[in-house]
């Protein structure tokens, strides 16, 4: 299974009102956007993505079940994925939910070239 569609489901049902959103498959899962930038995603081993700015990024390392996002062996920062076992309750994916969505919808919408 590429990603968890369950988690899918509960990522879509609370960002389905936000305005700008864009739901498309990428990093092998499921990404959504807002204005063309990244704010949360399912990813391929069932655990959850979530952009951040790069000034939150190491805080938001020390929460339970946070890891950085990798290329290689590269963390990536502003990207964090967030363990499957750290969201099982939707109070836990809406605070992850919230800063993603947040981070995104803070930023100027991307044009289309």
């Amino acid at each position: 299974m590429p990603y968890d569609p369950k988690l899918a489901e509960r990522i879509r049902a609370f960002l389905a009102a936000t305005d700008g959103l864009d739901e498309k498959k990428m990093f092998g899962g499921i990404g959504w956007t807002i204005h063309g930038h990244m704010a949360a995603g399912a990813h391929h081993d069932g655990h959850l993505i979530i952009r951040c700015s790069k000034e939150d990024f190491v805080s938001l390392l020390d929460l339970p079940g946070a890891r950085p996002m990798k290329r290689g062996e590269t963390p990536m920062r502003g990207w964090v994925v967030v363990e499957a076992q750290a969201v099982t309750d939707d109070a836990s994916l809406a605070e992850w939910l919230h800063r993603g969505r947040d981070y995104a919808a803070s930023l100027p919408p991307k044009t289309k070239a």
